[in-house]
């Protein structure tokens, strides 16, 4: 289908922005990015939160939890990263606080949304895969006080977070023997290098604003900031796609239709599938990446913050009935 005509209507903020860069360095054009990057949106549900710091290996890591601890039953847990290229993002952009919300309205859910130190001032890997390793083994290991089935923690991240979420499972399978029930990662970017978009995807990607795109340049630049030097030095824990999957826990992966990192997703899916792992794929149609960040009336954002929820509540589920 085509783009969404809800976030079509709002490509006329773009014209003649030619990259963020550029858009960085100029006011005009940067005030109108900014309005693109930030639509209208409604509400998100009112559920109890509360910010705390859970122990790291590089200092306290900031998290904020979604939900009541003191329900009389055991919930079900998402931890929750959020995306920014691995140097952008906190805990209050839409991508992390409104999905937080939702998914613990909808999957009665506690949810633990991780702000990870961000790739800047000189840090980069492991050091944001560390704070979220840390913060996964602190749910878990906290399942008690936080009102939680230790049998039901699923992590997920979106774009950059969809990675760590990708790579701290790994860590934890590796390190500690241990999985959660589920893993979600969102319009993730798996791949060091993006593998070649698909046909269908190369004539999608022509309606998208030279401005959204991840050109090979721009994710070059990304991903050498996070690993601070040459894609040599990637590994699995810092890009899944070069990691042994043989034995994950089910996962539930979302792309958007006009997405470049679309082509790491349904690339990671196939490494899944091929190595014998329960997958479900979901093609967010008419979006572009980053939809999380936008509001939950829109029908295609609405239909991933409900699978999310019922992966979370019951994470065989969709797995099962793909």
């Amino acid at each position: 289908m085509p783009v969404h005509e809800e976030v079509a209507s709002r490509f006329h903020l773009l014209e003649g922005i030619p990259s963020i860069q550029a858009a960085m360095a100029d006011p005009e054009m940067d005030r109108r990015m900014r309005e693109f990057m930030a639509p209208p949106v409604d509400a998100a549900p009112d559920v109890p939160t509360r910010d705390l710091t859970v122990p790291g290996p590089h200092g306290p890591v900031p998290v904020r939890v979604y939900g009541d601890a003191s329900a009389s039953t055991a919930r079900p847990a998402l931890v929750w990263m959020h995306g920014g290229a691995f140097m952008m993002g906190d805990l209050d952009m839409g991508e992390a606080d409104r999905t937080g919300r939702e998914v613990c309205a909808r999957a009665e859910a506690v949810v633990v949304s991780v702000d990870y130190r961000l790739a800047v001032g000189g840090v980069h890997h492991p050091v944001p895969l560390d704070d979220v390793v840390a913060a996964v083994r602190w749910v878990r290991d906290s399942a008690a006080e936080l009102g939680v089935d230790p049998s039901r923690i699923s992590v997920g991240g979106a774009s950059a977070g969809g990675n760590l979420a990708t790579a701290a499972t790994l860590r934890l399978r590796d390190e500690d023997g241990w999985l959660p029930a589920a893993l979600l990662p969102v319009y993730p970017v798996q791949h060091v290098q993006l593998p070649d978009p698909s046909p269908e995807l190369r004539d999608r990607l022509t309606e998208v604003p030279p401005m959204l795109m991840f050109t090979p340049e721009a994710t070059a630049g990304i991903n050498s900031n996070y690993l601070g030097g040459p894609p040599e030095l990637a590994d699995g824990y810092a890009f899944p796609a070069l990691a042994d999957l043989t034995g994950l826990c089910p996962v539930v992966l979302v792309n958007a239709e006009y997405d470049d990192l679309r082509s790491s997703g349904e690339a990671f899916t196939q490494q899944l599938e091929d190595a014998g792992v329960a997958v479900h794929q979901h093609l967010a149609t008419g979006m572009l990446h980053g939809f999380l960040n936008l509001s939950a009336r829109l029908e295609p954002v609405d239909q991933v913050l409900d699978l999310m929820a019922a992966t979370v509540a019951d994470p065989l589920s969709p797995v099962t009935t793909s």
